[in-house]
């Protein structure tokens, strides 16, 4: 147990960047978590921070160590919350974050807060990159390669940019066979909310980016209107193929351009490695990583 108590210290003077804040968050004194850093260093033979008079960082040892104490530490919470509420139902708060296609995932909930009634779900939706740790979310859902090392991450799967427009808009217009072509259609584009700027059509060509001057017929911040209007035969738009599933599948949208857009994009669940995995925090991430993009 005096193991697992050094590692407690020495994982929360690294989040903290100092002993003092680690002292607080373990009700200890800064002295106290010191020497207990002290002497883990002491017994693995290397340093683990650099320390000055008022900061303190990790050193090469300390960073590789850092990884491997956090999952130690959320492994032995995990078998501690098992063991002692297996009998509990989940229950309780969850605050998670999606980005704004995540209202896609919407019925996926719905099954989800079915199963758990207990579990009080609150959603945010945005675009931007939040602190999951600061502003206090149990998990987020995000694209993209993970760089928090302070999260613990789950992969729910990938999906893929594809440009779609109606049977009757590509009758009409013709179906651009390169990327230029682009330049004479009507282009329904995706503005960003929460910066303002408007998406860049991810066209690649022996793999090397493709920058066209889309033409704007609409441009909107919400994805439900870029599929609508585009169902409706008013242009093209570029949409994650998982929010359309139900209009290829149908035909009332097809693709074009589809050996311009290869690369595809993670999609994960992300939750602090500090926080205890709670029974409605186990299930969630399950859920996530098991159901939400089922088809």
């Amino acid at each position: 147990m005096d193991s697992l108590g050094a590692l407690s210290a020495f994982v929360q003077a690294a989040d903290a960047n100092g002993f003092t804040e680690a002292g607080r968050k373990l009700g200890v004194s800064p002295s106290a978590v010191s020497k207990a850093v002290g002497r883990l260093e002491e017994r693995l033979g290397v340093r683990l921070f650099h320390r000055s008079t008022r900061t303190i960082t990790l050193t090469a040892e300390g960073s590789r160590f850092l990884e491997r104490c956090r999952r130690i530490l959320c492994e032995v919470e995990a078998a501690e919350t098992e063991l002692s509420q297996t009998q509990t139902e989940p229950q309780g708060k969850l605050r998670i974050s999606l980005p704004s296609m995540g209202i896609l995932f919407m019925p996926k909930f719905a099954a989800f807060k079915r199963r758990h009634p207990q579990i009080e779900v609150e959603l945010d939706f945005s675009d931007r990159l939040v602190d999951v740790i600061d502003e206090g979310f149990d998990a987020v859902i995000r694209t993209g390669e993970p760089a928090d090392s302070r999260l613990m991450v789950r992969k729910i799967g990938s999906y893929r940019r594809a440009l779609v427009g109606s049977p009757a808009y590509f009758e009409q217009h013709g179906r651009p066979a390169r990327p230029e072509d682009l330049a004479h259609h009507a282009c329904l584009i995706y503005r960003y909310a929460t910066t303002g700027k408007l998406d860049r059509w991810p066209l690649r060509r022996d793999g090397e980016p493709v920058e066209i001057a889309l033409p704007a017929s609409v441009v909107m911040n919400t994805l439900e209107p870029q599929i609508c209007l585009s169902e409706q035969g008013l242009g093209i738009a570029c949409i994650p193929d998982i929010a359309i599933r139900r209009q290829l599948r149908d035909g009332t949208l097809v693709t074009v351009l589809d050996d311009y857009l290869p690369q595809t994009t993670l999609l994960n669940v992300l939750w602090p490695s500090s926080r205890q995995l709670s029974p409605r925090l186990r299930v969630f991430v399950d859920f996530a990583a098991e159901s939400l993009l089922e088809t």
